[in-house]
């Protein structure tokens, strides 16, 4: 079992930015972020590999970015130009032949208009 630890969410107004952080207990392939409404499905916010390549949901793209720093089997999301909608609550994610076989506790982002 992996263990993922999220921080770095909070509150913030419309047009600014957040930085998450993830560390995993381990190295695993792929690490990811999926966020989620109550009552609402998972969404792919966006998902890289050990070797960089990485896939972003549609709503995100060009406002974040996904990197990570092997050597800490951290991965960090990096959100500007937030809008209310991007209010969710963020998991980590994380997995060796998927990214969502391990799953963190989750950090609530907020955006106000």
């Amino acid at each position: 079992q992996v263990h993922l630890v999220e921080s770095g969410g909070g509150l913030v107004q419309a047009g600014g930015s957040l930085r998450l952080s993830c560390a995993a207990s381990a190295r695993i392939y792929y690490m990811g972020w999926y966020r989620q409404a109550p009552g609402k499905q998972r969404e792919l916010v966006a998902v890289i590999s050990s070797g960089g390549e990485t896939n972003y949901g549609d709503s995100v793209k060009g406002r974040f970015t996904i990197s990570r720093d092997n050597a800490k089997n951290t991965v960090y999301l990096q959100m500007n130009s937030l809008k209310p909608e991007d209010t969710f609550v963020y998991y980590c994610t994380g997995g060796m032949g998927r990214p969502s076989d391990y799953w963190g506790q989750g950090t609530q982002v907020t955006v106000s208009s």
